[in-house]
């Protein structure tokens, strides 16, 4: 009897241990710990003059990974490339492919929309071919991507500031934040002012009075925009009776969302948990690869996590309603339908859903750490609440009449929570909704009101607000820039570059940002016009969807890029970026330190550089004195990175604390406490020995 295994390759350690266990001893599960093969960092990588012929190389530190899958795939029965089920996932199996020399049109490839033991097991069933449609599709989008970055980036270098870059959609979405910003500045507020009356029911003062908006004036629409007009509406109001001119009633619904897509998670996890879109994506990675589930052991607890559709499977349809009708009753199984907001490019996947929907948040709350549970919770309720019936409100406007001028008034009350049941909004969410009641007291035509008082509120227009991580990825998903997948570097790309600060968490551009995008504006406009953007970007979905030859695409784009980049080194003079002075005082010199940046961040240099080379790191401070020298606590980094809190004054000082200190002494031994937020407390003892916790 043969002792042959069928090996089996991810991309992810962690995915190949959940699958490892549903595939038994007849199969071998290892992982490529992502890319394999990538052009060269040291060069650019594209034969420019061979029809953009990409050079492959194998990745630096992946020498490791590449011998055992080689070693294996030598010894194996079969080879199955399991990557995730997307254009990346796919050039990575490509690239495996060459690397162990399989041949591609073989049934060689298996994909799985979910990590549980039936998908996985189907899918070992029906292996097909490598889709060479969607390598094309990730390789014009790498190449372009290439050639974008490694040809405009160094022109930036030479003209503004090292370690600058430029981007096919990076360029665009700072444009984006900039045009946004430009807007602001420029804002001119104008004055106008809300009029509502105070009004209650005859007889019922003692009750809360509702108010009535003034809407028309003369059966026209009205607006007051100065405080003389609004005090002669107030006076032509005074004395009048205010009567019940009109009562509509009618029932409203309101249905629910669709499950999440990509960005539509991004958004509202950002809205709802606070969280950025790179801490969703690595949480949500956690629940689709596996999570150790009392019980169960090592199980995916969502679907993949990449994806534009909405659509579910008959399987996942089928199990929900199931859950919906046992748990609450028929009433509130609904029968929504959703359609794609873009051509399905990427319908193969479904929708983010849970893998196991009777598994509620509630069962297995235990088992997740607290980022994982609330972030399995949303997508577990959108998606049952995306099967439900609407919410059904009695819905009420009711006019009323003083003279020639006319208030409104609307009231609402819920009379079937349908989806509501399992599924709140939040203002500012993409799913944003008003589900809070307002009941008005039964009003009929021709009543005649008690006047409380009339209320004249002058407001000035707003600028429109900056944009947040979440509302710049619903901007760039409107306007078809980049994927869904892209977004996360996207935004880790505009801070580490100093193209966008963050301030309480919308993103502001600095002045480096203006300038290069001014820049780009001026000699790469159609790199970040939105138009042309999205239009590049239905060109490369062709490559996936209608075979489009991908170099095609990428030489028509070439030809304008160099006619642009010839005419930018002509043209571009170097830029000098002034240093930012600080009034911190050089301790050897006396000068100025001025604000200098380098790979790891920004540093304080001497201005008197380079008769003075003093430089050291700019210290946080956090208002808390050292307990042994008096100076002041700052945060530092560690080699690796992680933030720690020490004494200013070290080395002659070492005291350090690893959370962050509070100006308060622990009642106990009289220690200094710090942050650190658990399930059961705020704030612990510094003092490891002492365990004074609140």
């Amino acid at each position: 009897m043969s002792n042959s295994k069928s090996l089996v390759i991810v991309e992810s350690p962690s995915k190949a241990k959940t699958i490892g266990k549903f595939l038994g001893n007849k199969y071998k599960v290892v992982a490529s710990v992502g890319h394999v093969r990538d052009l060269p960092k040291s060069k650019l990588g594209i034969d420019i003059d061979n029809n953009f012929e990409p050079y492959y190389i194998s990745i630096r530190g992946k020498g490791d990974v590449i011998k055992t899958m080689k070693k294996e795939a030598k010894t194996a029965d079969k080879v199955y490339l399991a990557t995730d089920p997307d254009r990346e996932g796919e050039a990575i199996s490509w690239h495996i492919a060459k690397l162990l020399d399989l041949d591609e049109k073989m049934p060689i490839r298996i994909v799985f929309n979910e990590i549980t033991k039936d998908a996985i097991k189907n899918a070992v069933k029906m292996p097909r071919a490598i889709d060479l449609n969607l390598v094309d599709a990730q390789q014009a989008r790498r190449v372009l991507d290439r050639l974008v970055g490694y040809q405009i980036s160094p022109l930036l270098w030479r003209k503004i500031h090292r370690g600058l870059s430029a981007g096919r959609v990076q360029s665009a979405a700072l444009k984006i934040i900039c045009d946004r910003e430009k807007e602001i500045l420029d804002f001119v507020p104008k004055e106008y002012w809300n009029i509502s009356a105070m009004l209650n029911k005859k007889d019922e003062k003692a009750k809360k009075p509702f108010a009535a908006r003034l809407t028309e004036y003369k059966g026209e629409k009205i607006s007051v925009n100065d405080k003389i007009t609004a005090d002669s509406i107030a006076a032509a109001l005074e004395g009048g009776d205010y009567t019940v001119s009109n009562v509509e009633k009618k029932e409203r619904l309101r249905k629910a969302f669709a499950p999440f897509t990509t960005s539509s998670l991004q958004q509202e996890a950002s809205v709802k948990l606070g969280y950025f879109t790179k801490k969703v994506m690595f949480v949500a990675q956690q629940l689709y690869e596996g999570v150790e589930i009392k019980g169960r052991g090592a199980i995916g607890l969502v679907s993949y996590i990449r994806t534009d559709s909405v659509r579910i499977s008959e399987e996942a349809e089928k199990s929900v309603s199931e859950y919906i009708n046992s748990h609450f009753s028929k009433e509130y199984l609904g029968n929504n339908v959703y359609s794609n907001r873009k051509k399905d490019v990427q319908d193969a996947h479904e929708a983010i859903r849970p893998t196991y929907v009777e598994l509620s948040p509630e069962d297995i709350k235990d088992s997740l750490t607290k980022e994982q549970y609330a972030l399995y919770r949303l997508i577990w309720r959108r998606f049952v609440a995306s099967r439900m019936s609407a919410a059904v409100y009695d819905a009420e406007t009711v006019d009323i009449a003083n003279g020639d001028y006319s208030f409104r008034v609307n009231g609402s009350k819920l009379k079937f929570d349908g989806f509501l049941k399992v599924y709140d909004y939040v203002k500012g969410s993409d799913s944003e909704g008003e589900n809070e009641e307002k009941r008005l007291p039964q009003l009929e035509v021709g009543e005649v009101l008690d006047f409380n008082e009339l209320l004249s509120e002058q407001n000035f227009t707003q600028p429109p607000s900056r944009f947040t991580e979440a509302s710049l990825v619903k901007e760039l998903e409107e306007k078809n820039i980049g994927r869904p997948s892209t977004y996360v570097p996207i935004m880790a790309t505009l801070t580490e570059r100093r193209y966008v600060t963050r301030e309480k968490k919308t993103l502001r551009p600095t002045e480096l940002g203006f300038l290069v995008t001014d820049l780009m504006v001026t000699y790469f406009k159609e790199i970040v016009d939105t138009g042309f953007t999205a239009d590049m970007e239905d060109k490369l979905d062709d490559i996936e969807v209608k075979n489009t030859d991908w170099k095609e695409i990428v030489g028509g784009f070439y030809g304008i890029l160099k006619d642009e980049l010839k005419i930018a080194d002509e043209a571009i003079e170097k830029v000098v970026i002034e240093d930012e002075v600080t009034d911190e005082v050089c301790e050897f010199c006396g000068k100025f330190m001025v604000k200098k940046h380098g790979r790891f961040g920004e540093f304080l240099a001497c201005s008197g550089y380079p008769e003075c080379k003093n430089a050291k790191p700019i210290l946080k401070k956090t208002d808390v004195k050292c307990p042994r020298c008096g100076k002041d606590i700052v945060a530092r980094k560690s080699k690796r990175g992680l933030t720690f809190y020490g004494c200013s004054g070290y080395p002659e000082c070492n005291q350090i604390y690893w959370n962050k200190p509070v100006d308060r002494k622990c009642p106990q031994c009289g220690e200094l406490m710090t942050e650190k937020k658990t399930k059961t407390s705020n704030f612990v003892c510094s003092n490891t020995k002492c365990g004074y916790k609140e």
